[in-house]
């Protein structure tokens, strides 16, 4: 079951780490390969647009589907999950420091300080849309 959990909640993470990814870079799971196949493919600017596209809206699909599986545990393994997760993210975050140079260290911690405040920034938003749902 906890393999099965780590498993799902790595599902859930994916799509977080995708759209973080730049544009001109790997994205949505597909890393080099998915890269390769675009060049491999010749495919038009705007075919890689629409294919990002639609492998975002399976990504997020994918997620809706496990959080609402997700929801249905007791609030103790939601809270152990999460726990786990964040340790598992943390000691990823200091893994790949450990392989940067100094400057490279600096501008990766930046960009974490940013994803964490765009992570607030979502979070507050999805929370307000929940306050103007229920007043409507």
């Amino acid at each position: 079951m906890r393999k099965t959990l780590t498993a799902v909640l790595l599902a859930l993470t994916l799509p977080t780490l995708a759209m973080a990814m730049p544009e001109d870079g790997p994205r949505h799971g597909g890393g080099e390969h998915g890269s390769r196949m675009f060049k491999e493919l010749d495919l038009s600017k705007e075919q890689q647009r629409d294919i990002r596209k639609l492998m975002g809206e399976q990504m997020k699909g994918r997620h809706e589907i496990t959080k609402r599986y997700l929801d249905k545990l007791p609030a103790a393994e939601q809270k152990a999950m999460q726990d786990e997760l964040k340790a598992a993210k943390d000691k990823q975050h200091s893994a790949i420091r450990a392989l940067l140079k100094p400057e490279q260290q600096k501008a990766f911690d930046e960009h974490q300080k940013k994803m964490e405040v765009r992570r607030t920034e979502q979070q507050a938003f999805k929370a307000w849309q929940a306050d103007q749902a229920k007043k409507n």
